[in-house]
């Protein structure tokens, strides 16, 4: 980066062009900033031998490998003041014709154009699309003379007027107004060298401004690769429709894009990465690729853009579970699809197993850290498997996805008991699963589910009511299963339901058109007995919607029986520690969770008032942790169990970081 105070005059004349890049946004001062322009001029003018006059810093960066004739510069900062320089001197120009024609010339000849070059060379300044038109109408106005200028047409034509009205009504010299702008006019000029980063640049002077997207800079490296002649169509035929369509996800699916090739890129990678793909490629074909690709990818957005009713369906269904990693996959067999390499019936599969992996991974708490680095390279390794095997690409698809913590029937149906389905980045998951129950009954006069909201049975406000009826218990039952599948339903009347009798409940909801509410026909209670009755009920279902899609055979497991059993051993974030009881595996717990994830913690003190409080007088028998906190041990070994599970998927942390290994 070299920097230097320069005069107008040495930046504008020469064969040079300064190309304002499409990061920026376009022309945009007002009348304020063109006054205190001209009222600098002005003073100037009336100054005997005026000082220079500091007007700010354009910083630029030289464009290496343009075979043009003409020395070409981005213009990183400082396009409003040279913008409006030129257009003054537009103003200037066709003022002088009439009296001083040779200034005219000299003026369009040395600071407008460069006199010996060819369009678009010709111009010492390339304006964004948007201004283009209107810029080149103004410079071209000299050899088109008898045509009168719509000076309301735009800003810039705007700034025009401004200027040719101030300059016609201050009765100044012209070739006096030409030497102070050319000579006493001075700027800090900035000039960039191909190691400096333009983005950064351009951001740290506009910090007040609008954020720069990575987007925005890739834009402008394109169209610096793509012959000038060629520029114009491939922004209106690719880059316009793929920014007008994926609005601020641009930047994410180019990211998408360069993952789906198999190395994972991180958002801030983005512009390098790009960069150091393109050197080895056509810019324009590659901005074509990129733009068929966009496509799809506003489609994996949106999916009401997809014709095909059955993966529109299931395009939705993968959105509702909010895992964009899987898009770079989903782009290459979409492509695949696209190119009928994939039939109908593939991607169709390839959506549905991706769903059942997702599904079963959530209900069973497996972290969704790993998720990036699998949905990168999964595509080229099963491409690759299919390939050397002669195989099915969807057979290939799932036993690959068998080994990447994909959760067995046993383990996903006990944690379908225990999971939480309400709540922060839950609900959407848990009504999924819901109104997947409710469809699986297969109705032929299927009820719409779009108005449809999750309900809670047993209520999340406890009245008296409630308490009487779940018995002695009662918080505990609340704190453990609120949340659970077994409690939860959907409906439209949510608001009728709020924390009514269990009797006004189920007259309401045995009256539903969902076949999800005739199971409260025959219960006659709702304590905890008939919740996890039910859990269990809902459960084999849910089994059967998302089966395992491996060569396990489906199987049932009974419910886990901890009372008897006696903990020796826990293992928690990679340690291990030696134990003697259940509510050594409890202490241990929480003081990691406390330890490790301290904000969680609190919000499970605030979720789970049962079992964890600041007071020790809110339980019977306590135990206090390292952090002051006081635990509820008065509970059976399942309680503590199942409390520490949930504690654990509160705090988002991986069941595979929580460990207990028992004796009979």
């Amino acid at each position: 980066m070299q920097a230097s105070e320069t005069k107008l005059r040495e930046i504008i004349q020469g064969d040079k062009q300064y190309i304002v890049p499409l990061f920026q946004r376009p022309y945009s001062w007002k009348k304020s900033q063109w006054g205190a322009l001209w009222n600098d001029i002005l003073e100037l003018c009336n100054t005997p031998n005026p000082r220079p006059h500091f007007m700010g810093s354009i910083v630029t960066m030289p464009v290496s490998g343009s075979p043009e004739g003409v020395s070409k510069y981005l213009l990183i900062d400082g396009q409003q003041r040279l913008t409006t320089i030129f257009i003054l001197f537009c103003a200037l120009r066709d003022k002088c014709k009439d009296t001083n024609n040779q200034l005219a010339e000299e003026l369009h000849n040395k600071f407008l154009i460069n006199q010996y070059q060819q369009d678009p060379e010709v111009y010492k300044l390339q304006p964004t699309q948007v201004n283009r038109e209107s810029f080149y109408s103004l410079i071209n106005s000299l050899d088109n003379s008898g045509h009168n200028i719509d000076k309301s047409a735009s800003i810039i034509k705007q700034c025009y007027s401004f200027f040719e009205k101030k300059i016609r009504q201050s009765n100044l010299e012209f070739v006096k107004i030409k030497q102070v702008i050319s000579t006493s006019l001075s700027v800090v000029s900035v000039v960039l060298s191909a190691e400096d980063n333009p983005y950064l640049v351009f951001e740290s002077l506009n910090a007040k401004g609008e954020p720069l997207t990575q987007a925005d800079l890739i834009r402008n490296y394109f169209f610096l690769r793509i012959n000038t002649e060629n520029q114009d169509n491939a922004y209106k035929k690719y880059w316009l429709p793929m920014q007008e369509t994926l609005n601020d996800n641009l930047t994410e699916f180019i990211r998408h894009y360069l993952t789906k090739d198999g190395v994972e890129i991180k958002k801030d990678e983005v512009y390098f990465e790009i960069k150091d793909r393109m050197s080895k490629s056509d810019a324009l074909s590659y901005l074509q690729n990129l733009y068929k690709f966009s496509e799809y990818y506003a489609k994996l957005l949106d999916p009401v853009k997809e014709n095909n009713l059955k993966i529109r369906r299931l395009l939705e269904r993968i959105n509702r579970l909010e895992v964009a990693t899987v898009y770079p996959f989903l782009l290459n067999c979409y492509h695949d699809y696209e190119e009928n390499k994939l039939s109908e019936l593939d991607l169709i599969s390839v959506l549905q197993i991706l769903e059942n992996f997702i599904i079963r991974r959530f209900i069973c708490n497996v972290q969704t850290r790993g998720l990036n680095r699998i949905f990168s390279v999964l595509y080229c390794q099963v491409s690759k498997e299919s390939n050397l095997a002669h195989a099915d690409f969807v057979e290939r698809l799932k036993l690959d996805l068998q080994t990447r913590d994909y959760p067995k029937d046993a383990e996903f149906y006990k944690s379908l008991l225990d999971v939480k389905l309400y709540g922060a980045g839950r609900s959407k998951k848990g009504r999924l699963i819901l109104e997947s129950i409710e469809e699986s009954f297969n109705h032929k006069e299927q009820v719409s589910l779009d108005n449809l909201e999750i309900e809670h049975i047993m209520p999340q406000t406890i009245n008296k009511w409630w308490q009487e009826h779940l018995g002695e218990d009662w918080g505990i039952t609340h704190d453990l299963l609120l949340h659970s599948l077994g409690n939860l339903t959907i409906t439209a009347y949510n608001g009728e339901l709020y924390n009514l009798e269990f009797t006004d409940k189920k007259e309401i909801l045995i009256n539903s058109h969902l076949e999800i509410n005739k199971y409260f026909e025959n219960q006659e209670n709702w304590k905890r007995e008939d919740i996890e009755k039910r859990s269990l009920y809902l459960s084999e279902i849910v089994l059967q919607i998302w089966p395992y899609f491996g060569n396990e055979n489906l199987i049932i497991p009974s419910k886990s029986k901890l009372t008897g059993t006696t903990p020796k051993q826990i293992k928690i974030f990679g340690k291990e520690y030696p134990v003697k009881s259940w509510r050594d595996v409890l202490e241990i717990t929480l003081n990691a969770i406390a330890d490790l994830e301290p904000d969680k913690f609190e919000y499970i003190l605030e979720q789970f008032p049962r079992f964890i409080s600041r007071n020790e007088k809110d339980f019977r028998d306590t135990r206090k942790l390292e952090n002051g906190v006081f635990i509820n041990v008065n509970l059976s070994a399942k309680d503590i169990n199942t409390f520490c599970i949930k504690a654990i998927e509160t705090a988002d942390i991986s069941m595979d970081e929580w460990q207990v290994e028992t004796t009979s």
